[in-house]
């Protein structure tokens, strides 16, 4: 029997699904990024099957031991796993990038939207207020805001979802700036279509791709912003397990006891390297620009 020839729509599901495989496959870096972020959320997320001790148990006899089968990262100064730690604290970098990512992300792509849509006073009024925010150095606002709000992992996140929202503002005005150019959007104002309708069905959608582009670039970005606060206090609390609180104890044993800082260092760094490449990756599938090359 002959079958039956595929509907439209799922011809394009195919062919969707192969140009980006062939994208992917394309940038060995994007397939090495792809690897290395799905083994960091795998390790995380299965974090209380693979880990081998509770992460906050206390155990002095082994204070301070070297890697071995019994503790495969070695211990810290309260004999705490730090295998099983770093598992934990992935945990917490990693939701504080999407958190920041989704947060500044949503708020300046309807803040961005609004303002190149309206423009006028409306649009100068919230671009002079982001030019205020740009003015100051990025990582010097975030350690004040930080500061400010109280040193803690969830403050640490909103300070550095409100530094990064200026850049998603700028990004999506710009491209609603060319949106309501186009000719459907002129003609959805001449049949008087309201603004709430033209931002929604019209804006958003179009302003969508570089977003997801800039959140991807952002999240490698982020986790090392969250690690840097928590190294110098503002960020997790003990007995928090997290990559920088542990990279920031475990200086003072750097010379004797290098595992302490030096597992949590090769995890951001491994994390962080990992969301770059994947990010790139999807730049180049979502970037009109890049599928010519």
């Amino acid at each position: 029997m002959m079958s039956e020839p595929q509907s439209a729509p799922m011809k394009k599901k195919t062919f969707v699904n192969g140009y980006l495989v062939y994208r992917l496959t394309r940038s060995p870096l994007t397939v090495i990024g792809s690897m290395m972020v799905v083994l960091v959320l795998v390790a995380v997320v299965l974090a209380p099957y693979f880990a081998t001790y509770d992460p906050n148990v206390v155990d002095l006899r082994a204070r301070l031991a070297a890697p071995s089968l019994m503790h495969f990262f070695g211990t810290d100064e309260v004999g705490r796993d730090i295998f099983s730690r770093v598992l934990y604290g992935g945990r917490q970098s990693i939701a504080v990038g999407v958190f920041v990512v989704l947060v500044a992300g949503s708020v300046g792509m309807v803040t961005g939207a609004i303002s190149g849509l309206a423009g006028g006073r409306t649009d100068a009024l919230i671009m002079r207020v982001m030019d205020i925010v740009l003015s100051v150095p990025s990582l010097v606002l975030i350690m004040a805001l930080a500061a400010a709000l109280g040193p803690s992992l969830i403050n640490a996140a909103l300070a550095i979802a409100i530094v990064r929202v200026p850049f998603y503002v700028r990004l999506v005005r710009g491209q609603a700036l060319i949106v309501r150019e186009m000719a459907y959007v002129k003609a959805a104002q001449i049949f008087r279509a309201k603004r709430l309708h033209i931002l929604r069905w019209h804006i958003l959608p179009n302003t969508l791709s570089p977003v997801i582009i800039q959140g991807s670039l952002d999240l490698g970005n982020t986790i090392l912003l969250a690690s840097a606060l928590s190294f110098i206090g503002l960020g997790a609390q003990q007995p928090t397990a997290e990559w920088g609180a542990m990279v920031a104890t475990g200086r003072n044993y750097i010379l004797d006891q290098w595992w302490y800082s030096g597992f949590p260092g090769f995890a951001i760094l491994f994390t962080a390297t990992g969301f770059n490449f994947l990010g790139d990756g999807v730049r180049d599938i979502l970037d009109p620009r890049q599928k010519a090359r």
